[in-house]
């Protein structure tokens, strides 16, 4: 597939993917106040002077790549950073982490009509992807707007790999829009590398060297009284189905630790009930 191709498809399947975005909406998965913002539509005016975009998927690419945006507003006073990703919970997240200086808004879905708009509206003067999502209509209207772009903690899994090996045409000029590249692992860096990208490094993982995550000292405490000196095991990041496994677990290791404690925490916050 060309990029060509790409953009012509979703120009004609633009009706299907705000469907598909309304039906996210109705399943609570889409932020109703700001469902504009998945259209290309600003929530709010473009701050003044310079302004840079970092984009991730969700969750855990934000949080890895806070202290970068932390340290790009110290270097320089004036700057601003947009910061996107495209589920509930990074937002919600995100609204509490943020520096001053820093925004969020949903990523527009990748149809060239929303992407024109976001595009127009924000104008940023560099952009910073995170990890491995790549939306081609965003990419390659950024690029031909001649916007610099850098590929941060870039991931990809073997399995992508050989996915992206059968479209040379699509992901070749993708990958060499990046000025640079900048991979979690060997590994990532090398299979970047044979897809096209140019000026290819790695340096380690942005998650590994996240700070803590914050949490607050009373409930903490609270959490720590009650469970006291209980022995207890994390099942973190879990998808359907898993818990069951996480439970069967449990009732094998409770014959030997009797005040045992399971704690789950499901991939999906939505799930959390």
């Amino acid at each position: 597939m060309t990029y060509s191709l790409y953009r012509g498809l979703t120009m004609l399947l633009g009706p299907l993917l705000v469907w598909h975005l309304r039906r996210r909406l109705a399943r609570g998965k889409e932020d109703p106040a700001r469902f504009g913002e998945r259209l290309g539509e600003a929530g709010r005016p473009r701050p003044a002077g310079k302004l840079v975009w970092v984009h991730g998927a969700s969750v855990g690419e934000m949080v890895s790549v806070l202290p970068l945006i932390e340290r790009l507003l110290q270097r320089d006073p004036d700057l601003h950073v947009l910061v996107t990703s495209g589920t509930v919970t990074s937002a919600r997240i995100m609204a509490d982490r943020l520096p001053a200086r820093a925004l969020h808004q949903y990523i527009p879905v990748d149809r060239p009509a929303g992407v024109t708009t976001f595009l127009d509206h924000w104008r940023p003067d560099l952009a910073i992807w995170v990890e491995s999502e790549l939306w081609p209509n965003l990419i390659h209207q950024a690029r031909a707007r001649g916007m610099a772009m850098a590929l941060v903690n870039a991931r990809m899994s073997e399995r992508s790999f050989r996915r992206w090996r059968r479209l040379p045409l699509l992901i070749k000029p993708l990958l060499q829009s990046f000025q640079f590249c900048i991979a979690q692992s060997a590994p990532d860096a090398g299979r970047l590398a044979t897809l096209g990208a140019h000026n290819v490094t790695f340096h380690g993982n942005l998650k590994a060297a996240s700070p803590p995550l914050p949490a607050d000292p009373r409930d903490l405490h609270t959490l720590k009284t009650a469970i006291a000196r209980r022995p207890r095991w994390l099942a973190a990041s879990t998808h359907p189905g898993e818990e069951v496994m996480v439970a069967a677990a449990h009732g094998q290791l409770s014959e030997h630790f009797s005040d045992l404690l399971t704690l789950l925490v499901p991939r999906h916050a939505e799930r959390g009930d």
